[in-house]
C-alpha cells in the first residue's frame, strides 16, 4: 500500500518523466499547469537528443551575466511554445511562469522561471539571427532527421521540392509582390522527403522565379544522403 495524500489519493499515481526524474506528475495539488501534454513532446525530444544540440551548434554572443538562460533552454521555450499553439513572443510572459514549460526548458527555469517576453524577444530576433546561427538551423532539420534514420533506417528516400507563398503585410524585409499569387508575400522553397519530413527551406523574395537557389537547398541535403546505402529519387515540381 502506498501512503496516502490528504486528498485520498495514493502515490502510486505519480508519474515520472525520463527526462528529468525529479518531475513528478499528479492529478491534485497547487502547481497546475494546462500543457502537460507538451511534456509527452519533452520525453521524445529526450529521447532522440533533438534540441540538446542546440548548445553545440549556436553560437552565444552574450558575455559576462547576461545568459541566464543558455541557448538550449531559449531554444526550447521557442520551439515547444510553438508546439503548443503559442506563436508569439509575449506569450513567454505567462509561458515563463507555467510548470510543464518550466521543466521542459529545463536548468535555472526549474527552480525560478523560463525566459521572459523581453529575453525571448532578444534570442529569436538578436542571438538566433547571425548569420552563423542561420546557417545552424538551416542544417538542424537535416541532422534531426539522422536521428531518426540512424534508429530506423529507411530502404529508399524520395525528396520533394516546391515553393510555397507567406503573404506579408507592412513594410517587410525582402517582401515584394508576386502576380503569380496575387499578393505582396515572401515565396519560400521547400524541400520534404516522403516522410513529411522537412530536408532544407529558404526563405525567398516574394518576386523571385520558383526555381530560384535550388541547388543551394538540394545539394546539401543529397550531400548528407551520399554515404548512406539506400535509393535516392528526387521530384520537382
Amino acid at each position: 500500500m502506498g501512503t496516502a495524500h490528504p486528498t485520498g489519493e495514493s502515490k502510486r499515481n505519480e508519474l515520472r518523466v525520463n527526462f528529468d526524474r525529479r518531475l513528478k506528475l499528479e492529478f491534485h495539488g497547487s502547481r497546475i499547469t494546462s500543457d502537460a501534454g507538451l511534456l509527452a513532446y519533452r520525453e521524445l525530444d529526450d529521447a532522440l537528443g533533438l534540441t540538446e544540440i542546440a548548445g553545440e551548434i549556436f553560437q552565444d554572443s552574450r558575455t559576462g551575466k547576461n545568459g541566464w538562460h543558455g541557448m538550449t533552454g531559449l531554444f526550447r521555450q521557442s520551439v515547444f511554445g510553438r508546439l503548443g499553439g503559442y506563436e508569439y513572443v509575449n506569450d513567454a510572459e505567462r509561458l515563463g511562469r507555467d510548470p510543464a514549460m518550466r521543466w521542459i526548458v529545463g536548468g535555472k527555469a526549474v527552480e525560478r522561471q523560463a525566459a521572459s517576453t523581453s529575453q525571448m524577444g532578444r534570442f529569436e530576433t538578436e542571438l538566433l539571427a547571425t548569420d552563423a546561427n542561420i546557417e545552424a538551423l538551416a542544417d538542424m532539420s537535416g541532422e534531426w532527421i539522422d536521428k531518426v534514420h540512424d534508429r530506423r533506417p529507411p530502404k529508399m528516400i524520395i525528396l520533394d521540392m516546391d515553393s510555397s507563398v507567406s503573404p506579408t503585410h507592412g513594410e517587410q524585409e525582402g517582401t515584394a509582390y508576386n502576380g503569380h499569387f496575387g499578393c505582396t508575400c515572401y515565396h519560400p522553397l521547400f524541400l520534404f522527403n516522403q516522410f513529411g519530413d522537412l530536408e532544407r527551406c529558404s526563405l525567398r523574395p516574394g518576386n523571385v522565379h520558383s526555381a530560384d537557389g535550388w541547388r543551394e537547398v538540394l545539394e546539401p541535403v543529397a550531400e548528407r544522403y551520399r554515404e548512406r546505402s539506400l535509393r535516392r529519387y528526387f521530384r520537382g515540381d
